[in-house]
This record gives C-alpha cells, structure tokens and sequence, in this order.
C-alpha cells in the first residue's frame, strides 16, 4: 500500500506529536519522524508544515547559534499546538476505530449465480 496520501493527511499531527515534549529544528524532526517508522517523509514536507503550523500560532520559534555551521531555527508547541494536537489525537482515534470495525466485519458470502441457474 502507497502510504504517500495517507502521511501527507496526517503530518501536522505526527510533527505536533514528535515535538510535543522536546523543542526541535527543522531537520531534527525529519530524523524523529523517519525514527518512528515514517520512512517516507520529506525534508520539503516538514520544512512547510512547520511553517504553516507556525503561521497557524501553533508553534513557537527560536533560534539557537551553532559554532559549527549556521543557527538553527528550533520549534516548540504552545497552548494553541496542544490543544491541536488533542482534537487531532480524538479525530484520529474515532476514524481508527471506525475504520478497524469495518476491516474486521466479516465479509458477506456472496453466491454467484450462473446463467440457467434458477436456485
């Protein structure tokens, strides 16, 4: 199953998740969400979602000088990015459940009739 379609529906989530404990930059949060089984994931992708959720007042941004190449930019939540990341969470958690309840319904048995099968 491509999973591409899926990610890019979820990926505001997953970032909230990732740094929703532990401040981090741009790539740092590439690496947490490959890490945690995200394989396909973007730089691109990230790097946008973390200013549309910044611009969303979601996040809050610092800067933190590097002595070994230039100053990263860090991202953390606020109240707004918790808050967020809960609605998220239980609309998840709904579409889940629900989805599973549909995946493990038995399937109907269908029985095909041939032509001139009159039963």
């Amino acid at each position: 199953m491509d999973t591409t379609q899926l990610l890019k529906g979820v990926l505001d989530m997953a970032v909230l998740a990732v740094i929703v404990d532990d401040d981090g930059y741009g790539y740092d949060i590439v690496r947490r969400l490959r890490a945690a089984g995200l394989d396909q994931v973007g730089d691109a992708s990230v790097y946008g979602t973390l200013r549309r959720l910044y611009s969303a007042g979601a996040l809050s941004s610092y800067v933190v000088p590097s002595d070994g190449g230039p100053h990263r930019k860090y991202y953390g939540m606020n109240p707004h990015g918790r808050a967020m990341l809960a609605e998220q969470r239980a609309n998840w958690t709904h579409f889940a459940d629900t989805l599973t309840l549909l995946l493990e319904k038995p399937l109907p048995t269908v029985h095909l009739r041939t032509i001139g099968d009159n039963s």
